[in-house]
């Protein structure tokens, strides 16, 4: 059951297919490409990238999961942060309809 499509960004640009038409994305990679868009519009990501002090990163990841888990598609107390590199982060939350979902998102 697809319900919910978005148009397709890779690299921060719309992906185009053959005929030069935006492709689509559904349901659980439409939220996480939302939710990883939202991280990175809310500035978090790049404040996180120019943190250096662990307990100031791990405040950081709390205002992260704040914002993932106020997206209503997100069953709260779900989103978890796993730290890659100091500039990529692995996140994942579950949601009501799709289950577990995962998103990189680099700073």
């Amino acid at each position: 059951m697809d319900k919910y499509f978005d148009l397709l960004i890779i690299d921060r640009d719309f992906s185009l297919n053959n005929g030069f038409e935006p492709n689509l994305t559904k349901n659980e990679h439409s939220i996480g490409q939302d939710i990883k868009h939202s991280i990175i519009e809310s500035g978090l990501a790049t404040e996180l990238v120019a943190e250096r002090s662990p307990t100031l990163r791990y405040d950081v990841f709390t205002r992260i999961i704040l914002l993932v888990e106020t997206d209503r598609r997100i069953i709260p107390g779900t989103a978890r942060i796993r730290e890659e590199t100091a500039e990529r982060l692995y996140l994942t939350a579950d949601t009501y309809d799709f289950g577990r979902i995962g998103v990189t998102i680099n700073g």
